[in-house]
């Protein structure tokens, strides 16, 4: 009976680290987002940076998207500009990006 007792409370207390995980990836993909817009408006002037930047977040590992959110803070150095493009160079993100320029440019 203990045992199971204890194993209903240890399955609800992970059930309610999901909202906490839910909310901190959040941040970290819209604060991400801020960084990566600003590396593509900078290096591609003109572009609507907003569907690459959801193409790179979406090809982003989890590492990645910790790491370019933490220039947020910090700032963005030459080491984030290349993580961001070469992420924005993976087929994913190229495939990603393409299908969106064609989606903008018939819409």
């Amino acid at each position: 009976m203990r045992c199971g007792a204890a194993l209903m409370i240890v399955t609800l207390g992970l059930g309610a680290c999901a909202p906490v995980n839910d909310a901190a990836d959040r941040v970290a993909r819209d604060r991400a987002k801020t960084v990566i817009n600003s590396v593509v408006a900078q290096r591609f002037p003109g572009v609507n940076a907003a569907p690459v930047t959801d193409c790179i977040i979406d090809a982003a590992s989890a590492s990645e998207i910790l790491n370019i959110a933490s220039a947020s803070v910090t700032g963005v150095t030459q080491s984030t500009v290349e993580e961001v493009l070469a992420i924005a160079r993976r087929p994913e993100s190229v495939n990603c990006i393409a299908e969106n320029s064609i989606t903008l440019l018939a819409g």
